[in-house]
């Protein structure tokens, strides 16, 4: 559907088609699968920045919580830089809660 754009009528529905890609982030407790949606908007508030990247997970959280991101003019590019985001920084698990020992 190409004509998709034509249905928003006014630039404050902020109208974006999704598209979804899945990567894999390994860190020191193993894996973890990372999922990206990219919002391509009918008209961009950012100038020519149409395209807009969001990883589905926090990084750095021990630290100072980060979701890996990116702007372009092209999907390519906003993939691209929201993937450069994601491995620039570590996943830091959770430490699971020791068990009480049994009385």
């Amino acid at each position: 559907m190409a004509d998709w754009k034509l249905v928003q009528r006014d630039p404050s529905e902020a109208l974006a088609r999704l598209h979804f890609f899945s990567v894999t982030k390994k860190h020191a407790a193993g894996e973890i699968e990372a999922r990206i949606t990219i919002k391509e908007f009918a008209t961009p508030k950012m100038s020519e920045l149409q395209f807009f990247a969001q990883a589905d997970i926090e990084l750095n959280q021990k630290t100072m919580k980060f979701h890996p991101c990116g702007w372009s003019e092209t999907m390519m590019g906003a993939l691209a830089e929201c993937m450069r985001n994601l491995r620039k920084f570590d996943f830091e698990a959770e430490a699971e809660p020791c068990a009480s020992p049994a009385e």
